[in-house]
């Protein structure tokens, strides 16, 4: 069985190196290509994911599969190539359901919309992007017939991000969520206002810029492994363990966009170079989940970028590169990063309100999957929401309907992935503090050598082995759970604004 288990690994290979080449024009197409070439990339691009399919469905790969099952049962269950033969199992059979004809449409179809999607949101006119959206969502839809079986056309979606998580699950957590954070946010708006005036002003881009590198390459980030560009909306991008790339995007009138985007993507292309090198090109690579990769974004971007002990080190740099800074002490920055405000955008958004904004999007994309809203009614419906959720209503499209670019890349189902990841970012923040107790301490003196290690050794180095509950259960001692979130939410804005 050993040399079926090689044969297994080459396939393998050759499907992670497509996708991978894949993935670098993707993120050409988001960073450097011009409007132009969006119609030639998409074909490039659906070429590309036609062969990706045609090797991951192929009956070379069943057979392989089918042959290595009961090799596989008498291993270790948690052993690599045990769970490499799951894992690839498990995709395999969701790959058969997937026409070749959808891979090239879909590909097609969102590579003309990411550039519709980019106009549309720079002119604020919806009716750009709207016609390409109606043809995602009739996509999207297409996909979840495949999967007859499904308990809600959402959750065939769903489980591409979150394996094995069905909708029913997130609306149970979220309807336990909601109204408790509803309550804080409430609580809050009681009590006076925190001032971060001080953001809003002029920053110098490239000294914005570079501030956002040294605190990344403080977290651990290898240049050697990775670099950092521009991008409309920012996200990090993966071509194997040894190139992990992000972006971020920089506002020179408000110093929190490029600060914490940087942050956050730098939490995501830390997880993806920490995966076992022996995993790298067998489809393993990958993390948990969206989830669990969202865990790792926002710990670094919240958990430790929004902490006092994390300012306590870097106020003072910070100050001495933009001296506009330098009569802000350290706890009315530190409360006014942290600021309580419904506002229009959700990566901007504040910790307390953040999953509004996800909540609000979830029931959007579940309607449009039942077919009770159409894209045309989602400007509305999105303005309806946010004065329901938050209070708020967009004065424009660019800073409503349009502001995310998941819809026009085909993403619908991800969005959930962002609210799950908070609650299980505080629920390994929770563990990992109980394993190194001095870890406050060493951020207030800017390392973060441990906490890598501590993530590495219980997260990144299983890439995507585990199911994303299962991992959350190895590692903290229960699956997914919002009540660590919600005591950190309130201790922590308790102490800021004196509830």
């Amino acid at each position: 069985m050993e040399e079926k288990i090689k044969q297994l690994r080459n396939l393998l290979v050759e499907i992670s190196d497509l996708r991978n080449t894949a993935s670098v024009l993707e993120w050409d197409q988001r960073t450097y290509m011009p409007s132009g070439g969006a119609e030639g990339r998409g074909n490039q691009l659906a070429l590309l994911r036609r062969l990706v399919h045609e090797r991951e469905t192929s009956p070379e790969l069943g057979k392989l599969l089918e042959d290595l099952k009961p090799f596989a049962l008498s291993l270790d269950p948690d052993s690599d190539d045990a769970r490499l033969v799951k894992v690839t199992a498990r995709l395999y059979g969701k790959a058969l359901r997937v026409t070749p004809k959808y891979i090239l449409e879909l590909n097609r179809v969102t590579s003309l919309g990411q550039q519709a999607w980019m106009e549309a949101r720079a002119k604020s006119d919806f009716s750009i992007f709207r016609p390409h959206l109606e043809k995602v969502v009739a996509l999207r839809r297409e996909y979840a017939s495949f999967f007859p079986e499904v308990e809600h056309p959402y959750d065939a979606l769903l489980d591409d991000y979150e394996p094995n998580m069905k909708t029913a699950d997130v609306k149970v957590i979220f309807d336990g969520l909601r109204p408790k954070q509803v309550e804080l946010i409430r609580a809050i708006a009681g009590k006076p206002q925190v001032d971060d005036s001080f953001l809003h002003q002029p920053f110098d881009e490239k000294k914005q810029w570079d501030f956002g590198v040294e605190v990344v390459t403080r977290f651990g980030y290898d240049w050697k492994r990775g670099r950092e560009d521009k991008a409309t909306h920012p996200f990090s991008i993966s071509f194997g363990i040894n190139d992990v790339r992000i972006t971020t995007r920089v506002n020179p009138d408000y110093l929190g966009s490029m600060l914490f985007g940087s942050m956050h993507e730098c939490g995501h292309a830390l997880y993806g170079m920490g995966c076992a090198p022996e995993l790298d090109r067998t489809g393993l690579e990958g993390g948990a989940s969206l989830a669990l990769h969202e865990s790792q974004s926002r710990m670094w971007e919240n958990l430790v970028g929004r902490s006092l002990p994390f300012w306590e080190c870097f106020h003072p740099r910070l100050q001495q590169v933009f001296p506009q800074l330098a009569d802000i002490p350290l706890e009315k920055f530190y409360k006014g990063i942290n600021r309580v405000q419904p506002s229009l955008i959700r990566v901007e958004a504040d910790e307390a309100t953040y999953n509004l904004h996800i909540m609000l999007r979830l029931e959007m994309e579940i309607a449009l999957l039942e077919g009770s809203v159409t894209a045309g009614d989602l400007p509305q419906m999105w303005n309806q929401k946010m004065q329901e959720y938050l209070g708020v209503v967009p004065p424009d499209d660019a800073r409503g309907v349009l502001q995310d670019i998941h819809w026009s890349t085909g993403d619908i189902g991800y969005f959930s992935t962002y609210a799950l990841g908070n609650l299980v970012s505080v629920q390994l923040w929770e563990k990992v503090n109980q394993d190194i107790p001095d870890l406050t301490e060493q951020i207030r003196k800017g390392q973060f050598n441990t906490l890598l290690g501590w993530l590495g050794e219980k997260v990144h180095r299983h890439g995507a082995k585990f199911e994303p509950q299962e991992l959350v259960q190895k590692v903290t001692g229960s699956k997914i759970d919002p009540e660590p979130y919600l005591r950190y939410l309130t201790k922590k804005y308790s102490q800021i604004y004196g509830l």
